[in-house]
């Protein structure tokens, strides 16, 4: 296992875990964002208002994405088990 090896292991890691996390980072940001808009607009600066949309909206994200995300990750697993004759030998 040559140093290359592990390199393009861990790139191909974050890659899934950046593909996977980012329709949730999505969610949370633009419903912060309008929350953080309607505060501003109605000037209720209450930091806890913002919590409970953006768990919503992640919940919400996670059941409608959940499906392709656990695809991608298989399929990474699947890949990288499969890989793992040529990673030794």
């Amino acid at each position: 296992m040559t140093p290359t090896t592990v390199i393009e292991i861990g790139r191909g890691a974050v890659e899934v875990l950046l593909m996977v996390a980012l329709p949730l980072f999505i969610a949370a940001l633009l419903t912060g964002l309008l929350i953080s808009i309607f505060q501003a607009a109605t000037q209720i600066n209450e930091a806890t208002l913002s919590f409970v949309p953006k768990l919503i909206a992640i919940f919400v994200t996670l059941v409608a994405a959940g499906p392709w995300m656990l695809t991608v990750l298989t399929d990474y697993i699947r890949r990288l088990y499969e890989s793992i004759p040529d990673i030794i030998g």
